[in-house]
């Protein structure tokens, strides 16, 4: 049954009350016949207005409770897609690190090493992967975005099609689902 349903049964029993008071009293004079009418409307209008007071009262109790429900729920999913982003983000710069340390051993000529470091590497960039971690793609020549990326520096464009977009990226960003948790570092040209 309907709230709505509810309310107006309990209007009707409570006007059918009413009437059923108004039929068992017995008046002797018409004047407090009148009197009692006139009390009786102030009963009826004065119960119909708490009964208002109280469906108010409950229309606005239940939209509240309904706006928490909606809340905690989002509140819990968000939760639940960046359970782990503290953790990611104290791994980010063994990225870095990871990232560094190939492009040394890239200039030796002990190949078998570089393989077994960049083996390491993607295995370590697939497990993040795997927990919702996306590297940002940024590379030269890229318009500059300032809600995305963040200047470090400018410098002279070393030519006109360089002007006002990325020249250099010192700094990989990454994002843990939709939300950013680094911000790509770049080099903007001027």
């Amino acid at each position: 049954m309907s709230n709505e349903n509810k309310t107006e049964e309990m209007e009707d029993d409570v006007l059918n009350n009413i009437e059923n008071q108004d039929l068992e009293q017995d008046g002797s004079s018409t004047e407090s016949e009148d009197l009692g009418n006139s009390e009786e409307l102030s009963l009826e209008e004065q119960l119909k207005e708490d009964l208002n007071k109280e469906k108010d009262k409950f229309l606005r109790l239940f939209a509240e409770f309904e706006n928490y429900k909606r809340r905690t729920s989002k509140e819990r999913m968000d939760l639940f897609k960046t359970a782990g982003q503290e953790v990611i983000v104290s791994l980010l710069p063994v990225i870095d690190d990871f990232d560094r340390a190939l492009k040394e051993i890239s200039k030796s000529e002990d190949q078998e090493m570089f393989k077994g470091v960049e083996l390491i590497s993607n295995k370590f960039k697939e497990t993040l992967k795997s927990k919702g971690l996306q590297e940002i793609e940024v590379k030269q020549g890229d318009a500059f975005d300032a809600e995305i990326h963040d200047a470090i520096t400018q410098i002279p464009a070393p030519n006109k099609k360089l002007k006002g977009k990325i020249v250099d990226v010192v700094e990989m960003g990454f994002k843990l689902g939709d939300k950013i948790i680094r911000h790509p570092k770049v080099v903007v040209g001027n």
